[in-house]
């Protein structure tokens, strides 16, 4: 996919989220497939610039590029600031935040709230693109402030006259926080109004529901956000179904296995032991959720305070997903060894009983 002058490996992109899309989460969501991933929103304060979570979310270091960054703010002349100091540090694409609706986001006027107000939008993203020539700016929103005031398409066309290189739409209202269904008709909307690319957001869970999302509006893409937590691979799973019409087979346990130590290693990295623990935890809990007795090792696994103790129980978790495979395996091979294993506990229950 060409992409404000990039080109891109297809039309799926990482959404942009607070505590998830960091480096170790985008470079992996890039390996398994995705096209282009948006780093988590770095503040336009720049008296918070010299904080180590505003270091970590401006290092790129090794990232694949194209490096997109967003950036959040209701000062136009601070985001331009920011925009510019991302750039400075490899930045190469600038996305601006309207699509947040979070509380301490929105209070500040920041996020999804700014869509309340049309010309405050319009400064903004004015004086973004102006700080940054030559490095394209895109913007995420959402389909309105509220359901009654759907005005998208509206910040759509403000978007495209102040200079916005590409929009992506999160189906859902600033109201809506993410409760009840996207809804895509508004998208379509934006579809048709605008010649820039539009990207679609909002309960993108499967390889099926992208295909009918980019049906249905039009979309030059798609983004996906809380069905990657703990499941990168759907990316290349959406890439395949898209290009072929046929659905991969889910990954085997070993799979699970070898991209969540891979990941764990690469976060323990990035933000040192003792955070990267912290960090580490909603993330097994994302990888393992559904696999046989994991509700009572996620239970186990989030009091356990060091790497070491982290590392071996997801060590026994998955040999024992691995040995109960195995046992399975053998006793669908040997029919008579599972009944004669039954027949054995039959005759010791007969004996206790006794």
């Amino acid at each position: 996919m060409e992409f404000v002058g990039y080109s891109l490996r297809n039309n799926l992109f990482v959404a942009p989220m607070a505590g998830v899309t960091d480096r170790p989460f985008r470079q992996l969501c890039k390996k398994l497939g995705a096209g282009l991933a948006v780093s988590e929103m770095v503040t336009s304060n720049s008296l918070l610039y010299g904080s180590k979570k505003t270091e970590r979310r401006a290092n790129h270091q090794g990232e694949v590029a194209p490096i997109s960054v967003q950036i959040a703010g209701a000062d136009p002349a601070m985001m331009a600031e920011a925009a510019k100091y991302n750039v400075d540090r490899g930045a190469q694409i600038i996305d601006i935040n309207m699509g947040c609706p979070a509380k301490k986001v929105c209070n500040v006027m920041a996020g999804s709230a700014l869509m309340q107000d049309e010309p405050l939008v319009a400064r903004i993203l004015e004086a973004v693109v102006g700080a940054v020539p030559g490095t394209p700016v895109t913007l995420k929103f959402r389909t309105g402030w509220n359901r009654q005031n759907k005005n998208a398409p509206t910040i759509a066309r403000i978007a495209e006259e102040s200079g916005i290189r590409a929009v992506s739409i999160h189906g859902r209202t600033r109201a809506d926080q993410y409760t009840g269904e996207a809804e895509y008709e508004t998208i379509a909307l934006v579809k048709r109004l605008v010649s820039i690319p539009v990207i679609a957001n909002g309960d993108i869970t499967t390889p099926e529901k992208a295909k009918h999302v980019l049906d249905v509006t039009g979309a030059d893409g798609v983004m996906i956000g809380r069905a990657a937590q703990g499941r990168p691979w759907i990316f290349r799973e959406i890439e395949h179904y898209l290009k072929t019409g046929a659905k991969l087979p889910p990954p085997k346990v070993s799979e699970i296995r070898e991209v969540l130590t891979e990941h764990l290693e690469d976060l323990y990295d990035f933000y040192g032991l003792e955070t990267g623990v912290r960090v580490a935890r909603k993330h097994i809990s994302w990888y393992t959720k559904g696999l046989p007795g994991s509700a009572a090792f996620r239970f186990t696994m989030n009091q356990l305070p060091s790497v070491g103790e982290q590392r071996a129980a997801i060590a026994t978790f998955f040999d024992r997903l691995a040995a109960e495979h195995d046992r399975l395996l053998y006793e669908e091979d040997n029919p008579g060894a599972a009944q004669g294993a039954a027949g054995d506990n039959n005759d010791k229950n007969e004996e206790l009983a006794a």
